[in-house]
């Protein structure tokens, strides 16, 4: 991808970090809403993964989707929406030779689903 004229004013931990962002930022108003039940947990977590690694510099996607949470939130229709206390995620981007690791979970001492640079 030639798209390095529009980014050279970023050091390659800023593009990183920029790409990490703006993935994590993506899946999250993309799936927040999705309906889920315990049995589309795992291929949820997989669509999630599968589909944010084809953004750019991204190099590998752990989705976790709290399954206690779902379980709990599962009403008599036998699904729930996905919120983003349920998600515990981690992009790893890498552009050049930095890689860095963008994450969201749920934080308590906040009460928010956080994202932020874990590496």
């Amino acid at each position: 991808m030639d798209d390095e004229k529009y980014f050279k004013n970023l050091t390659n931990r800023e593009r990183a970090i920029f790409e990490g962002g703006i993935s994590m930022g993506a899946l999250y108003h993309q799936f927040v809403g999705t309906p889920i039940n315990l049995d589309t947990c795992d291929s949820l977590e997989k669509a999630i993964e599968e589909s944010i690694l084809l953004q750019p510099a991204i190099i590998d996607v752990d989705v976790k989707l709290d399954k206690s949470m779902i379980k709990q939130a599962c009403g008599s229709a036998g699904y729930t929406s996905l919120e983003g206390n349920m998600l515990n995620i981690e992009i790893t981007t890498k552009v050049e030779d930095i890689a860095v690791v963008t994450c969201i979970s749920y934080n308590e001492e906040l009460q928010y689903p956080l994202m932020y640079i874990k590496e």
